[in-house]
């Protein structure tokens, strides 16, 4: 699958993708509306940065004891119960009068809830596309994202000024419906991936064996620690130029669409397996050392813009981990990506906060970006180390050893 046509050839890949528009449009257009509330109500960078992406920390509470449930529920059903939540959720966030210690601890509920989400929704790609397709209707996806994140920020912020960030949260929730009757009427029923019941005993046993491979861990630290870090640096926004962050997050976005467009379809596949994922992730950071100077706005939005390109690197590193993983285990695997990287961000956006809380947020961004880069290095050697062979796997190596174990264990859980 080398076109983007072939993948709107596939049956459901279209009402996928329509679910998570709508879902990403909710989320973009309620984080905007909250993080101007809170901003108002707080005067605070911390817990404006913690209302936008701290319920992410509730991500790993989810997905230390949920997880099993992404590959074990009906994929439809999943979808749809996760959008009627969040359009409950978001409309109890926009209810006068609530408390900060009310509002946060909704969102952690949400956080928690949607560490399923991203299994169930890329676990589901991975059914509807063959192996070769999974990274184009990927990059479909991440540029359907950019591009809804750069209408869905500035929609936000109209929607602030003329509705208010409450009615504002108001369509939010409404766009969370639009997503559930969407895959409701889209998605066709289709069994659990994996059978058995949902628990945390087994969600337990496969986050372990996932991580039981070298060369998982390492992908799976790739894919959350330097993205997550510079997450950070966007979390600070609202503080940095209250009067331009919808500009900022716009501009974040238009340049994930852009890398996600190159990378996704247009970067060859020697490229890809000579170079990985390192060179990006460093173009993720690298630009947001320019705020330690205070720049002005046009060059501040074109350093965003272009660090941004950099969060392509997710699709190699996906593309990476799906070559590590048996095919029973996809959602799962996925989702703890998902609900590493979403932990990872609320972590950064809490330590971003409290740093720009003591000093200013230029001087965070700047240390965030430090430590994003410091970060790639290190992890750089032992990704330039795994070389992906004609199958997607190094023969020899730990990788394809790690691989053979979780088959075998699989088949000693699941006897067939």
């Amino acid at each position: 699958m080398r076109y983007y046509q072939e993948l709107f050839k596939a049956p459901e890949f279209t009402p996928l993708l329509a679910t998570f528009a709508a879902h990403v449009a909710a989320q973009t257009v309620s984080r905007t509306a909250l993080g101007t509330l809170v901003y108002d109500a707080t005067g605070s960078p911390l817990l404006t940065a913690l209302s936008m992406f701290g319920p992410l920390l509730a991500q790993m509470i989810g997905a230390t004891f949920l997880l099993s449930a992404t590959d074990r529920l009906p994929p439809r059903t999943a979808t749809i119960g996760l959008a009627l939540f969040f359009a409950v959720a978001t409309t109890a966030l926009a209810l006068p009068g609530l408390s900060m210690g009310a509002i946060f601890a909704i969102l952690s509920v949400q956080g928690m809830l949607g560490s399923l989400g991203g299994g169930v929704r890329y676990g589901l790609l991975t059914e509807l596309l063959p192996a070769q397709g999974y990274l184009l209707g990927r990059s479909v996806l991440n540029m359907c994202a950019g591009s809804l994140q750069i209408c869905g920020y500035a929609l936000g912020a109209v929607l602030v000024n003329v509705l208010t960030p409450r009615g504002a949260l108001l369509t939010g929730a409404a766009l969370f419906l639009v997503a559930a009757a969407v895959a409701r009427l889209g998605l066709e029923r289709r069994p659990p991936r994996a059978q058995g019941r949902p628990s945390v005993s087994e969600t337990w046993r496969t986050n372990t064996r996932l991580w039981a491979s070298e060369p998982r861990r390492r992908v799976y630290l790739a894919l959350w620690v330097p993205n997550g870090l510079v997450v950070g640096c966007e979390s600070l926004f609202v503080s940095y130029a209250p009067h331009h962050a919808g500009l900022l997050f716009a501009s974040a976005a238009l340049g994930m669409l852009a890398g996600d467009t190159v990378t996704g379809r247009f970067l060859p596949r020697h490229w890809r397996e000579r170079f990985g994922a390192p060179p990006l992730l460093l173009l993720l950071a690298v630009p947001y050392l320019i705020f330690v100077l205070h720049p002005p706005m046009p060059l501040t939005l074109a350093a965003v813009t272009v660090a941004s390109t950099g969060f392509s690197a997710n699709l190699l590193l996906q593309e990476r981990l799906m070559s590590l993983v048996p095919s029973e285990l996809r959602g799962h695997a996925l989702g703890l990506h998902h609900s590493g990287m979403f932990t990872m961000q609320g972590i950064a956006a809490a330590v971003a906060g409290g740093i720009a809380q003591l000093t200013s947020p230029a001087t965070a961004m700047t240390v965030m970006a430090v430590a994003s880069a410091a970060v790639t290095l290190a992890l750089t050697p032992g990704l330039r180390r795994m070389r992906p062979a004609a199958g997607g796997i190094p023969a020899g190596s730990d990788a394809d050893r790690g691989h053979t174990d979780t088959a075998k264990d699989l088949k000693a859980t699941h006897p067939t």
